[in-house]
């Protein structure tokens, strides 16, 4: 496990919507450097920024024209040269997000991929050997090239697949993964961490990660092989690089595939959507940390303890408060039951990541689609910076911002969250300084549940001498723990220690050294 690994906290960074340096009413890289301090400040020593390469911006970036070149709305290359350097000064790090799966149909390997006359780039990307469309359940599109064949789709009709082969090829178009073509596939992404690695930047984000083996097995076991030779050739120049998946498997992707971290992504219905996003089409919401929710919290644990169980001795199982496919949890989640999620979620193992605004509670916003949003639009909106002009975001007029940014009355900004002593930005302030302050966090496979029920709101556990209490309840609770006394280093609403129990009140959350 890379060292610094152990006491991060990442921030996750859109970077279109972030801060704009030049009043263009996009997000830029000069912008993020303007923002490091206040980054740094709030706890987090380490960013993931969401794609920053030469795009047509159909997905956001996530359609990439050019691995090597950086988009120019965000800014030169030596400007992103400058950010990583920025944050190195600052004794922090930072990941790029890597898309290796598919590229944008405006790939120059595409291009030449599509073309009649074979080529080096005509295998690598996935083509059938017929014009008409298959039921193999791949999306395919056709028509748009000279050759003959349909190619395939790993995600919007703007993204080609690239070519990692099949782990079993059962048709004539389909490539083993040891075919020339697919290696040189894997060649070509492994030359792409290669050249951002020298230029200074620390590891990726790894979009769709599970992606790129057709055909796979249920344990993704082609896509993990490609990623076992890819990461350790990487590694043996770059030890110290890190390496995220997007993948919500960490079996497979820590214990197979040799990634250091995965996350536990917002699915619905899973364990962690429950915590926070658990709400139907008629608006109720039964979240775990709504106060008037019914559920327990072994509705999130029966799903995350197995997992975090099999990898926790190589690899990181991490939470998140949201991320820029999620809706923000303040859409139905209030101040008081934000502040005891993320109290939650930022002293869980693993290395915890913000999603920029979160932690002064933006809110998801309901706009039309822009570049691929869809329904996740509404959580990229500008960073609210200020209570001036455009949120502090940018200079530009409004018409002219990437986004619209949140007009209302009692919009949440940095500036009003830091005149207010009991805002939600302080309790994420404040439960990050106890995290790097106690060793106890350093260690990543020392989590014990000591009190969880069905029939209970409320539940305890333990990090070596820490003792964590949590009632997300609208009502008093008297926990079943054996308490032993206590010093109380942290605290939301009141928890009282007694002989042979424990007094949570209300809508609480502490954490005690045991003594």
């Amino acid at each position: 496990m890379t060292n610094w690994l152990k006491d991060a906290v990442f921030y996750e960074i859109y970077p279109q919507s972030f801060q704009d340096s030049n009043n263009d009413g996009i997000g830029d890289f000069n912008g993020i450097i303007d923002r490091l301090d206040y980054i740094k400040e709030l706890g987090c020593n380490a960013i993931w920024m969401n794609p920053c390469y030469d795009s047509p911006f159909a997905d956001a970036g996530y359609d990439v024209r050019d691995y090597k070149k950086t988009a120019e709305r965000y800014g030169t290359m030596e400007d992103l040269v400058r950010l990583f350097e920025e944050v190195h000064k600052r004794q922090m790090h930072i990941l790029l997000d890597l898309v290796p799966g598919h590229t944008s149909e405006e790939h120059r390997w595409f291009r030449e991929s599509g073309r009649a006359a074979e080529n080096e780039y005509s295998d690598r990307y996935i083509w059938t050997d017929a014009w008409l469309m298959r039921a193999d359940g791949f999306a395919y599109i056709a028509g748009e090239c000279e050759r003959n064949g349909t190619y395939i789709l790993n995600f919007f009709k703007c993204q080609p697949a690239l070519n990692y082969g099949f782990l079993h090829p059962d048709k004539p178009w389909q490539k083993a993964m040891d075919d020339p073509a697919c290696l040189a596939t894997r060649d070509a992404m492994r030359d792409v961490m290669c050249f951002w690695l020298d230029k200074g930047c620390d590891g990726f984000r790894v979009d769709m990660a599970d992606s790129l083996v057709k055909n796979d097995d249920a344990v993704k076991s082609g896509t993990c092989e490609v990623w076992r030779d890819l990461l350790e050739s990487v590694h043996t120049k770059y030890p110290e690089a890190v390496f995220v998946s997007e993948w919500n498997n960490p079996q497979s992707a820590i214990n197979m595939a040799g990634f250091q971290m995965d996350f536990f992504l917002d699915w619905t219905g899973n364990g962690y959507h429950k915590l926070l996003r658990d709400y139907d089409e008629s608006g109720r919401d039964n979240s775990f940390f709504r106060k008037d929710s019914d559920r327990s919290i072994l509705d999130f644990l029966e799903e995350y303890l197995p997992k975090y169980e099999a990898v926790k001795e190589r690899g990181f199982y991490c939470l998140i408060t949201g991320n820029h496919d999620t809706v923000r949890a303040a859409y139905h989640l209030e101040e008081r039951e934000l502040k005891l999620a993320y109290a939650f979620l930022l002293t869980m193992p693993g290395a915890p990541f913000i999603y920029y605004g979160d932690e002064i509670g933006m809110r998801y916003l309901h706009l039309p689609t822009k570049e691929g949003g869809y329904t996740r639009t509404g959580s990229r909106t500008p960073m609210q910076w200020t209570d001036g002009i455009n949120c502090g975001f940018s200079g530009a007029d409004a018409e002219s911002l990437y986004l619209p940014v949140d007009t209302d009355a009692g919009a949440p900004t940095v500036e009003n969250q830091q005149n207010r002593a009991d805002s939600l930005y302080y309790t994420v302030k404040d439960v990050l300084a106890l995290r790097h302050a106690e060793k106890a966090f350093t260690q990543h496979d020392n989590l014990k549940i000591l009190t969880a029920g069905k029939d209970l709101r409320s539940f305890v556990y333990q990090r070596d001498d820490l003792v964590f209490v949590c009632n997300p309840s609208g009502r008093e609770e008297q926990v079943p723990w054996q308490a032993a006394a206590g010093e109380k280093l942290f605290e939301i609403g009141s928890v009282c220690l007694q002989k042979e129990s424990c007094l949570a009140g209300a809508q609480s959350y502490a954490v005690f050294r045991c003594i």
